[in-house]
């Protein structure tokens, strides 16, 4: 473990069933691990354990999740099950017959992603001021605020962590906005939504807190498949 290294240098080993949401009927937490190095691995293998899934899989090795489903023929809503063995190593696509009318694939084509889906709209997450940008450090912005402070959603999405689970983020909500876009509100002190919920832009999802933090404070991450950006570059100017 690479202990000279912030929490939010990675958010590895990250969330509990973030895809199987229909199975959560109540909130679940997820294991306190330590976070791992945010790099991405080519191959190997890993085991799926309990209160894992594919975007939590995928996070930890730096993986976009859609490329190890395909990678594993492992189809919507990617439902995993405890010790099945997900391969990291990029799938190679097998060469199609040849045809006449139609030269041969070549069999080295690996599957590509999808481009990037926009967001319309960014809001702010929260009111008052911004005390740390982005970094290779935090990979996130830190806005400070008082205890119970209004924290809403970015934009519109589901949430898919609402648990206090991944150490170095107390109090954690996670929402996916699209197939591309996560984003991440850490160190609350309430949560005010459970997995599985529709909210919309500017929906207060959580109160401001300090958990595992020295100050009360909201540190918001932004995700696009699977690695921080800077949110600075999505969100409109900050007034506060």
């Amino acid at each position: 473990m690479q202990t000279l290294l912030s929490p939010y240098k990675r958010l590895a080993v990250v969330i509990v069933a973030l895809l199987s949401l229909f199975a959560c009927a109540h909130n679940t937490y997820a294991p306190v691990v330590d976070l791992q190095p945010m790099q991405a691995v080519m191959s190997g293998s890993h085991t799926v354990q309990a209160g894992e899934n594919l975007y939590s899989i995928s996070v930890r090795y730096a993986r976009d999740y859609r490329e190890l489903a395909a990678s594993n023929n492992i189809p919507a809503p990617y439902i995993l099950s405890v010790g099945q063995t997900i391969h990291l190593a990029p799938q190679i696509a097998s060469p199609a017959p040849a045809s006449p009318s139609a030269p041969a694939q070549n069999a080295a084509t690996v599957i590509a992603a999808p481009s990037a889906q926009p967001i319309d709209h960014w809001q702010w997450p929260a009111q008052g001021e911004l005390i740390a940008k982005f970094s290779s450090k935090s990979n996130g912005l830190k806005i400070a605020g008082q205890a119970g402070d209004k924290v809403v959603a970015a934009a519109d999405g589901r949430v898919v962590y609402s648990g206090a689970g991944l150490r170095g983020y107390g109090q954690l909500i996670i929402i996916k906005h699209n197939d591309t876009y996560l984003t991440a509100y850490a160190h609350n002190q309430r949560l005010l939504v459970n997995e599985g919920e529709h909210v919309t832009r500017g929906t207060q999802i959580a109160e401001m807190g300090d958990t595992e933090a020295d100050s009360v404070r909201l540190h918001f991450e932004i995700r696009r498949e699977g690695s921080p950006i800077d949110p600075l570059s999505y969100l409109p100017e900050h007034t506060a």
